[in-house]
């Protein structure tokens, strides 16, 4: 039995995994244990809670594995400073301190680390993989392929910033990569920065912005900033950003080619130039991706893709993919962002330093992404207890029962129940569910709930068996990451005054019989709920459906702007009591807002630094 722990982080999202014999036995990001959104530091507390997960101590634990090569990174920072020397030295002052601390000499900084919880860690147990060969391997060993080819996509790992590669059975070689400071992760963030928001962290802002305005600066993209060619490779031309150089993504030149200044992040009104510029930076990438998935298919002939990286966390441009049919089946990494490199490394020394084959690709290894902690009765109720928390105890089938109602009668729902999910995505373990077939159920859910941006769209879970009977997909996706366009007999068609608004005033015009989690475009995120891999989730779903005939629910993410998805009981009534929601449904637990202590209410509108 060959315990085998992966980490990732020390830059942002770390996490750690934990896999026994190639099977994944649970992950889990940092930011969830500490409540720091995108926590970068050593995942002390994801590790402790891998390790219990499986009822072992680092001591038993045979590799660990890292998800980067420091001293490649190192070298391409330098070489990078160098060569735009002297304008880089004020990001190399910032930088310098840090790696020379701790990053450059890794190894001895893990060790220290690993051995607080271990102190007979020796050094010889510790691998390291390269960023993208980690991303790579968290997409191909657990996808339900045995043949595939294998895209990645970010902003930058060591040198790389998008690969191309064929895995095949317990293979996984790498045949194509383009390097930096060439990165489309960093395209799309230049635009995430220029737009007001926060890099690598809102560029899903952007990406739901888009259908709100019109890709207008698309052609001037791709005449200006960036050169495609027909098999997606490309370049940037660095006349236009400051990355290489700077503490920021874009200088003036950039935004001369658009006429327009920076936005300032929260107090610069969102216009419809913003909006026009998500929509072209949208379809560039949209264009970018599809020329390499095209090519792909082409040159190598197989028809499995799969993909990781954190443009991969694209579910629009993933859409797209399936879509076009060069590839007949997808399958995106869930943890598609740096999280996932704490499993593709571990997979990765699984199979490639270790030399072991690979586990048979039935059925879903990534486990519906169920793979955090979990709570029994007895500890709900003892934390709840401890927060005076007013709450009735009952029956599963009564909870159910009861949240079910409730979601029908309009209320907004906190559901809590088995494990946490791993990645970005909530997948009805730590979710907040509402009717789709409200339209005030978007707005009500952004502005009181999630105290976010009113535009930002919602995502339909939808029984796997009826997926197609409500939209205009038949393939599985699991993890929120296809979009699709709502089926044409439930689409409203709109009038000519509603068709000629612009910009956000689309906002509150009806598109579908669940036009809670319809975007304006007529798509949306969807994720298909499997009894196989959540069973009391499709119970929930489907009592919803006996009640309504509606087999769908909005889906969002447990948790207020700027606050990680919740993670224990604690956690939840805190956000519960912070927030309007209606009704708590927390294991076997129901809580009513109306019947809590008022002095127990929390202000959440302020509490967590915004996004």
């Amino acid at each position: 039995m060959t315990y085998i722990l992966g980490i990732s982080g020390l830059y942002h999202d770390s996490a750690a995994a934990l896999i026994r014999d190639g099977d994944i036995l649970a992950a889990a990001q940092e930011e969830r244990f500490t409540r720091q959104k995108h926590d970068a530091r050593f995942p002390e507390s994801a590790i402790r809670y891998v390790l219990d997960e499986a009822g072992i101590s680092l001591s038993d634990v045979d590799h660990v594995a890292f998800y980067d090569k420091p001293f490649l990174k190192f070298e391409r920072l330098l070489e990078t400073y160098v060569a735009t020397a002297p304008r880089g030295f004020a990001s190399f002052r910032v930088a310098m301190p840090i790696w020379l601390k701790e990053k450059l000499f890794l190894r001895r900084f893990l060790v220290k680390e690993l051995q607080k919880l271990s102190p007979d860690f020796d050094m010889s147990q510790l691998l390291f993989s390269e960023h993208h060969i980690s991303h790579a391997a968290s997409a191909y060993y657990p996808s339900p392929f045995d043949e595939a080819v294998v895209l990645t996509i970010d902003g930058v790992g060591e040198w790389a910033t998008t690969t191309l590669g064929i895995g095949r059975g317990s293979e996984l070689e790498i045949l194509k990569e383009i390097h930096f400071p060439h990165s489309l992760g960093l395209l799309y963030s230049a635009f995430t920065h220029y737009a007001g928001f926060k890099v690598n962290s809102g560029e899903y802002k952007v990406m739901g912005l888009a259908p709100y305005g019109v890709p207008q600066y698309k052609d001037l993209i791709l005449e200006t900033l960036v050169d495609v060619k027909e098999d997606g490779s490309f370049k940037l031309d660095q006349t236009y950003f400051n990355y290489t150089a700077g503490l920021t993504m874009t200088n003036n030149a950039f935004a001369k080619v658009f006429g327009e200044p920076h936005r300032a992040p929260e107090t610069d009104q969102l216009t419809q130039f913003h909006m026009d510029i998500a929509a072209s930076i949208q379809a560039v990438t949209e264009e970018i991706v599809l020329r390499m998935t095209r090519a792909a298919a082409k040159e190598y002939g197989i028809d499995n893709l799969c993909m990781a990286g954190g443009v991969a966390l694209n579910c629009v441009a993933n859409g797209k993919i399936l879509r076009d049919g060069a590839f007949k089946r997808l399958w995106v990494q869930p943890a598609a962002g740096d999280a996932g490199g704490a499993v593709g490394t571990a997979l990765a020394a699984w199979h490639q330093e270790l030399g072991e084959p690979s586990l048979s690709h039935e059925g879903d290894r990534m486990k519906g992404s169920y793979l955090g902690p979990s709570y029994d009765t007895d500890q709900i109720c003892a934390e709840l207890d401890k927060l005076g928390a007013v709450y009735t105890k009952m029956s599963q089938d009564e909870m159910i029962a009861e949240t079910a109602a409730a979601i029908a009668n309009g209320k907004a729902v906190g559901w809590f129940q088995g494990r946490m999910e791993f990645g970005p995505r909530a997948l009805g373990g730590r979710s907040i569910l509402g009717d789709p077939r409200s339209s005030e159920m978007q707005k009500t859910l952004n502005l009181k709930v999630k105290y976010r941006e009113s535009f930002r769209p919602f995502a339909p879970s939808v029984l796997r068996e009826d997926v197609s009977d409500w939209f205009q997909l038949e393939d599985d996706s699991p993890y929120m990451l296809i979009v699709a366009d709502v089926a044409e007999e439930h689409k409203k068609p709109m009038s000519a005054e509603e068709e000629a608004l612009f910009g956000i005033d689309k906002l509150n015009v009806p598109r579908s019989e669940i036009p809670a989690v319809t975007h304006v475009d007529y798509s949306a995120r969807v994720q298909t709920v499997h009894a196989e891999t959540n069973p009391l989730y499709h119970q929930l779903i489907s009592r919803f459906k006996q009640l309504t005939g509606c087999p769908v629910v909005v889906n969002t993410s447990f948790n207020v702007r700027g606050e990680p998805i919740v993670c224990t009981p604690e956690d939840a009534f805190r956000c519960f009591m912070g927030t309007e929601m209606d009704v708590l449904a927390i294991g076997n637990v129901i809580l009513r807002k109306p019947v809590q202590d008022p002095a127990l209410k929390e202000d959440y509108t302020s509490k967590y630094e915004l996004d």
